[in-house]
């Protein structure tokens, strides 16, 4: 969904820096030494509030594990796509106050994605937001197509953060068994089989906000 939102035939700088105030996840422009370029409305909040982020000159997270997987990944990010699949997309972060928090890297070293970050050198759009957040308007979507349950929605929403059954477990306090078997009921009611399916389904759901920015584009191409 990330993807979808930068991944516009053409993009205006300006009208995407506005868009992207709209978004409640705090987003950053960074290069590959993390060096801050730009951030959303939301972004300055949380560099405000010192709580999970600070910036002194270059994006820096408060938790020392997270942030020295931050460095990694951003550093991949510069190497383009294929680099950074391997090293993985996401991050969780403990923020000062305990508070989790989740952190989704997407490159824009290719394709349409690069011009999203020409302006300001930036190799990498950093989106991060409180990990258990509200199901997103596409896994709303999905749930009421599907007919899936509240403990099916949630162990979907939590697969979409933290990636592995055993994480899923531990996350919403269920055990492995459970979490395999509420998965297996989205799979026969989705007919999927594989968690990379369900995450190109939930992408098949274009949020509202989504829906906006590619129609602001056009208007404007």
């Amino acid at each position: 969904m990330i993807g979808k939102l930068v991944n516009l035939s053409r993009v205006d700088a300006a009208a995407m820096a506005d868009t992207l105030d709209g978004l409640q996840a705090g987003m950053f422009l960074v290069d590959a030494s993390g060096r801050l370029m730009h951030a959303n409305a939301s972004g300055r909040a949380m560099l405000s509030q010192g709580n999970v982020l600070h910036a002194n000159g270059k994006l820096v997270a408060l938790d020392a594990q997270g942030d020295n997987a931050l460095r990694e990944i951003l550093l991949a990010a510069g190497n383009g796509d294929a680099a950074l699949v391997e090293r993985g997309v996401t991050v969780h972060l403990t923020a000062r106050d305990g508070e989790q928090f989740v952190t989704h890297v997407l490159p824009l070293t290719s394709g349409a994605r690069r011009r999203a970050g020409q302006s300001y050198a930036a190799v990498a759009a950093v989106f991060v937001q409180k990990a258990g957040h509200d199901p997103s308007p596409a896994l709303e979507l999905l749930a009421q197509q599907f007919e899936l349950t509240p403990a099916e929605v949630r162990v979907l929403d939590t697969i979409m953060d933290h990636g592995g059954v055993a994480e899923v477990a531990r996350a919403l306090k269920l055990s492995p068994a459970t979490v395999r078997t509420h998965l297996r009921h989205v799979f026969e009611k989705t007919g999927v089989r594989r968690q990379a399916d369900l995450v190109k389904l939930m992408t098949s759901f274009p949020a509202p906000i989504l829906a906006r920015i590619a129609s602001n584009g056009e208007a404007r191409n």
